[in-house]
């Protein structure tokens, strides 16, 4: 899971320090930042899973999971003199224990299950270059820096006030150091110029499993179709605008995965979980997939209002139910341990249904171990947030909340005290508008036209 989150002069953020829970809420008005938090960590995303490794980070492209130009466009302010800085701190699945490179692989080195990262990436010849890398676990720090400020030279250390360790040097020439691959990664010859450097390679795989973890769906979903063609195919996700949700829900039925919705309660397959939180929701009755003809891999999704209602396509139902349903298959649909990114996932859709969403994110945080982070304009889901966690559903310090703004050219966070009981301490002015302004001068309005007419 990821637990806190360090990042410096990144688009409108020239800094912020969040805590992350089980559960993450962004909420604010427009252009106040919301959305620059799910894009540094989408940019990371396709940073490791770009196949250029001279690429320090990738901004993406028209089909990326993020758009974001170039150097230029991504630091706070425009402003090339400055650095992009970020650090990530994580639990680890499992522990994980370090051999000592000096004694053997019997012999350990140091053990943990939580790991962090800290990177500062600048602009050097019109490309983002990494300046400094580093990975702190089990109290000890180590750094992959800059010999002198803009040269290509680099040196390795170890920093730790409890571990006696430094890095041995192979016998010969000492070739010098390049710098990062990635952003991420220790070059190559971080590992063959030293004897027993062997051991960052597991920080770069634990990085790398973390970021593999994470998975996105956009504001903008697909809408429907009356059939879909499936090969077989099996996704890792449904898509950034739900457009493999098809091919998910197939994929995990052809493999009779099933889980179930409650401690030692029935397994059930991921065609019937959507269907009872369709049904939860109030959005329709029963769900199904079926295919037009045996051996045609063309299939057709087949809903039904209400208990005594005809059966028909999810086309003829009203456009929410294909909206919220990518939502649903991917909290289901990917590993436990996942982290979930969720951009406005309350668009087309109505109040009722909204306070629903907030109960299947709370299902999946607390059933599936799913982290999910939303960034949301929704009252609706919010307050019904609020009251899980005053039923004792979540609890409140796994509930994290934030509130964004956009002032003095620059975004700022302001985290949302939430209790026990589900209130919020600190409940900034005019969060959802000013409700109580409304009702006053609708009732001042009435009143002034009362009067008119008594005249």
């Amino acid at each position: 899971m990821l637990e806190r989150l360090k990042m410096g002069n990144f688009k409108s953020w020239s800094a912020v320090d969040l805590s992350l829970g089980a559960i993450t809420g962004f909420f604010g008005s427009n252009s106040s930042g919301k959305t620059s938090l799910i894009q540094f960590l989408l940019m990371l995303k396709q940073t490791k899973d770009s196949v250029d490794r001279s690429l320090d980070l990738d901004f993406g492209g028209e089909n990326s999971l993020a758009n974001l130009g170039h150097f230029e466009n991504v630091v706070h302010g425009h402003d090339l003199s400055k650095v992009i800085s970020w650090e990530l701190q994580w639990t680890l699945p499992e522990e994980l224990v370090i051999s000592d490179p000096e004694k053997g692989r019997q012999s350990e080195l140091f053990r943990g299950n939580r790991l962090s990262i800290k990177t500062s990436v600048n602009e050097k010849r019109g490309a983002p270059s990494t300046s400094f890398l580093a990975y702190t676990f089990n109290n000890a720090t180590f750094l992959l820096t800059e010999k002198q400020e803009k040269t290509t030279e680099f040196t390795l250390k170890c920093k730790s006030e409890t571990l006696k360790f430094r890095f041995i040097r192979q016998p010969g020439r000492a070739w010098t150091l390049p710098g990062p691959i990635k952003s991420y990664a220790f070059p190559d010859q971080a590992k063959t110029y030293f004897q027993n450097s062997g051991f960052l390679s597991e920080f770069e795989h634990e990085y790398e499993n973390f970021i593999d973890k994470i998975f996105y769906l956009g504001p903008l979903r697909d809408y429907p179709k009356r059939q879909y063609t499936w090969a077989g195919s099996k996704p890792s996700d449904v898509g950034r605008r739900g457009e493999r949700v098809i091919d998910a829900i197939l994929a995990a039925g052809a493999q009779k995965e099933k889980q179930n919705l409650k401690s030692r309660g029935k397994l059930l397959q991921l065609d019937a979980i959507i269907g009872f939180w369709l049904k939860e929701l109030g959005l329709i009755h029963d769900f199904s997939i079926e295919e037009i003809a045996e051996g045609t891999n063309l299939y057709q999704t087949k809903v039904r209002k209400t208990k005594s209602s005809p059966e028909t396509s999810i086309m003829d139902v009203g456009f929410g139910v294909s909206q919220v349903l990518p939502v649903i298959v991917l909290l289901h649909y990917v590993p436990d341990g996942s982290i979930v990114l969720l951009e406005q996932p309350e668009i087309h859709l109505h109040p009722a249904v909204q306070s629903g969403l907030a109960d299947l994110i709370v299902h999946a945080a607390t059933h599936r171990n799913v982290q999910v982070i939303v960034e949301s304009h929704s009252e609706h889901l919010l307050r019904r947030l609020q009251r899980r966690v005053a039923e004792g559903n979540i609890p409140a310090d796994q509930t994290k909340l934030y509130f964004c703004d956009y002032k003095n050219a620059a975004s700022s966070l302001t985290p949302l005290e939430l209790n026990m009981f589900g209130e919020i301490k600190n409940w900034p002015k005019d969060f959802f508008g000013d409700e109580f302004g409304e009702i006053a001068a609708i009732h001042k309005a009435g009143l002034e036209r009362k009067m008119k007419q008594a005249k």
